[in-house]
């Protein structure tokens, strides 16, 4: 890779990902399945609000990197697929905490085994280091330890497709009271997922109709 990734191509590199492994028969994926699995709620940071442009756009300037390519797979509309594994010789367990760092931002390790388990089960906080250890260790490095934030015990993981992350304590400057109910918020997030993995679901089902349909017009 000859250059940093921008916003757009980042989420929809994670998404990409994420969709392979977390729910392998909505993969590949067309564009409106991916400007839905962007725009989610859920396991998502910050949320955005893409329009199909965007993320064609960003598929066209992944697939000359080598990150992403238009799945073989015959059908109605076109499907894109990604190629970290051609491009990194990822294994799951890899694949799944990069998708998390590209998905969420920084986070430590306990916050990556328990998030990217959705995708891949991690069974220890000593898998996910190791995990971790091996993204940094790559020929082109994928992750970056950062420093320690002042009243906390672990330390935070970045991706670095996106270049090197600005070291800014941002969880610092949240109020107490949203520090406080971030435990609580899992659960809604579960369900948010949930949903959105339904929404992808039915609209693959609508396209798949349509197509159908036509056939008898």
């Amino acid at each position: 890779m000859t250059r940093t990734l921008t916003t757009a191509e980042i989420r929809v590199l994670g998404c990409l990902v994420e969709k392979e492994l977390a729910t392998p028969e909505y993969y590949p994926m067309t564009i409106n399945a991916l400007v839905n699995a962007c725009n989610q709620k859920s396991n998502r940071a910050p949320v955005v609000e893409f329009d199909e442009t965007i993320v064609a756009e960003a598929l066209e300037s992944l697939r000359p990197l080598g990150l992403a390519t238009q799945s073989a797979e015959r059908g109605r509309a076109a499907k894109f697929c990604h190629n970290l594994y051609g491009k990194y010789r990822l294994d799951n367990a890899e694949m799944a905490v990069l998708a998390e760092l590209l998905l969420r931002g920084p986070q430590t390790g306990g916050e990556l085994r328990q998030r990217a388990s959705r995708m891949h089960q991690l069974e220890s906080l000593e898998q996910v280091e190791e995990v971790l250890t091996e993204l940094m260790n790559q020929e082109e490095p994928l992750v970056v330890k950062l420093p320690r934030q002042q009243g906390r015990k672990e330390h935070r993981y970045a991706q670095l497709l996106a270049g090197e992350p600005e070291i800014e304590d941002v969880e610092t400057k949240a109020p107490t009271a949203i520090l406080q109910v971030r435990a609580g918020n899992e659960r809604i997030e579960e369900l948010e997922q949930e949903v959105a993995e339904l929404k992808i679901a039915l609209a693959e089902l609508k396209s798949t109709f349509e197509g159908f349909r036509k056939q008898f017009d």
